[in-house]
């Protein structure tokens, strides 16, 4: 979870463990139908005519949805003395200490958050209900790390 490079700007860089292998693992399956259909649907007649553009459609649209789908794997929670990092299946977003209340794990949640002031908050799709010991394990990395800097900052 920590950043091996020497000099790095970050020293925490936390990632989903499981969720990546699903992502990657459905995004194959749903190009790997997607292409078959597509091969299939000049197989036998059915009363609609396919032509070839049609084909080469289908097969696309599922690779489109298959990317789509690896976006699952994208998050990303970085830890520097600049502040945290937060990547999420859109954005990615950097917040300067002074910006940031705390984190917490909801009992319930999927995933933790950043707490931001005025009752604002900021999920860490990084750190995942799903991972158990590993996302324990984040949380005190993530909290040390915030403990470290933010010291250094008031």
């Amino acid at each position: 979870m920590s950043d091996g490079r020497p000099g790095s700007e970050w020293d925490v860089v936390i990632r989903p463990h499981l969720t990546p292998y699903f992502a990657y693992a459905a995004a194959a399956v749903i190009v790997a139908a997607h292409v078959t259909v597509g091969l299939l649907l000049k197989i036998r007649s059915s009363g609609v005519i396919f032509q070839t553009a049609d084909q080469v459609a289908i097969a696309l649209l599922g690779v489109i949805i298959g990317g789509v789908v690896t976006l699952f794997a994208r998050p990303r929670v970085r830890v520097g003395p600049r502040g945290l990092s937060v990547r999420n299946l859109w954005s990615d977003r950097v917040l300067e200490w002074s910006d940031v209340v705390g984190v917490s794990f909801p009992r319930g949640a999927r995933w933790a958050r950043v707490d931001l002031p005025d009752d604002e908050y900021i999920p860490l799709m990084a750190i995942q209900a799903v991972d158990k010991d590993r996302a324990v394990q984040a949380m005190r990395q993530l909290r040390d790390a915030m403990a470290r800097y933010r010291s250094h900052t008031q």
